[in-house]
């Protein structure tokens, strides 16, 4: 399969990130697809990066988290992130694996970013999840 993909990390939670990021990369080296990468301040960011790479990519991986406050920002922030991705992934026909994490506290985050096996492997996480998602649509 010769496609490409790009992953589109926000690193405003890097350590949930770079766990999230890891499960992808390793997913799709073993599934021996391409892929680059590009980081983002926050999940809000995601959608216009692949906005502007819309055209140079086959299929795209979106990671983050978002954590719930005390505010309603949360529910704005993740409610037009995820519409975002699905406007974009249904108006141009590409696939958007979505491993962006909605969790109501920082534990919850940890629990669904992956944890490391003794291979240093990200496995169960978001980010492999959301690679697979995407293979499994290229393949289609």
């Amino acid at each position: 399969m010769k496609k490409k993909v790009l992953i589109v990390i926000a690193n405003y939670y890097d350590n949930i990130s770079n766990n999230l990021g890891v499960g992808a990369q390793t997913t799709l080296d073993m599934a021996k697809i391409k892929y680059s990468i590009k980081e983002v301040p926050g999940v809000f960011e995601i959608p216009v990066v692949i906005s502007r790479n819309i055209e140079k990519y086959d299929a795209f991986i979106a990671l983050g988290c978002v954590i719930k406050g005390e505010t309603p920002h949360f529910d704005y922030i993740s409610k037009t992130t995820f519409e975002g991705l699905m406007k974009l992934s249904i108006e141009n026909k590409k696939p958007i694996g979505n491993g962006i994490i909605t969790a109501l506290n920082k534990d919850q985050a940890r629990a669904r970013c992956g944890s490391y096996d003794v291979k240093d492997h990200i496995k169960n996480g978001k980010g492999e999840e959301a690679a697979n998602a995407v293979i499994a649509v290229l393949s289609k």
